[in-house]
């Protein structure tokens, strides 16, 4: 069984496992490691510590698909309209452009309930607080140090960090960019 390792718990990474989950001809045995301590990345749902009813989206706060999108990625807005996970934004928020034949949808849960809903479905590990520092090739397997414990060995690793996270990494993993 191939050990997959996905580094990135925001929409990319959780999509991405969701997607391997459910297209890979072989079984996987899939992690999804990030550095922060909740999944959501740029696509985080917040809540007051004074009261957990009262969140905020950090980020994006309305996904607006356009009829380029609509046509190549129905599945995914329908999948995700059928879980009640975006409903159709109805009102006007102030500052908003709105082009001919766009749709926008809100995510009444907190946008973070998309990245929580592919992480799910991908059935994947997932392990907070796991800052990969460094990226090896040995004997064909991809070790990944991280900031605290052992490396760890993977046949295939994923990485959908924002690209300043990827510049930082140490071993092998720099001469392939």
């Amino acid at each position: 069984m191939a050990r997959v390792l996905i580094v990135g718990a925001g929409l990319t990474g959780s999509l991405c496992a969701a997607l391997l989950r459910k297209e890979a001809s072989c079984p996987l045995h899939l992690s999804v490691w990030d550095k922060a301590g909740d999944s959501g990345g740029r696509m985080t749902t917040a809540s007051s510590p004074y009261n957990p009813q009262s969140t905020v989206d950090l980020g994006a706060q309305y996904i607006t698909c356009s009829p380029h999108f609509a046509k190549k990625h129905q599945s995914f807005y329908d999948e995700l309209l059928a879980h009640g996970i975006l409903k159709p934004l109805t009102s006007i928020i102030e500052g908003m452009v709105i082009k001919e034949g766009d749709c926008n949808f809100v995510a009444p849960q907190g946008v973070s309930s998309i990245i929580n809903h592919y992480l799910k479905e991908s059935g994947a590990d997932i392990y907070f607080r796991q800052c990969v520092t460094q990226i090896n090739l040995r004997n064909d397997k991809w070790e990944v140090s991280k900031e605290t414990g052992f490396p760890e060995q993977f046949d295939i690793v994923v990485l959908t960090m924002p690209a300043p996270q990827i510049l930082q990494l140490r071993g092998d993993i720099e001469n392939w960019y």
